[in-house]
């Protein structure tokens, strides 16, 4: 006999949010299959995305910084011909000056019919790897004041705060550029 599960309507397709509720709707028996995550550290925080969300991570490249651009943006750089801005999301701590990042983090946000995909780097000091789980993100605890996270993942005895891409580029507005 199979049940029907209801998942909430607000949750866009294949993001994290959506896995997590049917994860928690299933019985304890039938969990989902593991997802992978990029797990990488900005500043102090460590942060993770789904790899079906990341197009590839770079070393630190030539960056092109932007007269009167926002604080939060680093710069752009050239990825094999398209044009990638580079969001510092470590702002609201103060990187150091003497630290620069040393990777880039670059995802990808589809778009729809009225929105373009936008692609983004993530300044990024060191990049983990990848984490593979089945268990559900936590949301309980998952910090309220950073626009950008929906959820936090438990990797290895640690927490990485599970970043939300469509969240990300309205706290850091890149499709602009």
């Amino acid at each position: 006999m199979t049940e029907d599960f209801n998942i909430p309507e607000q949750l866009d397709a294949g993001s994290p949010e959506q896995i997590d509720a049917l994860a928690n709707s299933l019985p304890e028996g039938e969990r989902l299959v593991e997802r992978q995550y990029c797990i990488f550290r900005a500043g102090r925080e460590r942060f993770c995305l789904s790899v079906l969300e990341v197009e590839e991570v770079v070393d630190w490249p030539q960056v092109t910084h932007m007269p009167l651009a926002p604080g939060f943006l680093m710069g752009i750089f050239n990825l094999r011909g398209s044009i990638v801005p580079i969001v510092d999301i470590a702002i609201t701590e103060g990187r150091r000056p003497d630290l620069s990042p040393r990777h880039v983090v670059v995802a990808c946000v589809d778009g729809d019919d009225t929105q373009d995909d936008v692609r983004v780097g993530i300044a990024s000091d060191a990049v983990f790897g990848t984490f593979s789980t089945s268990e559900p993100l936590i949301l309980a605890d998952a910090p309220r004041d950073v626009p950008h996270c929906c959820g936090m993942l438990r990797y290895d005895g640690k927490l990485a705060l599970t970043l939300d891409l469509k969240r990300l580029v309205e706290a850091f507005p890149v499709p602009v550029i």
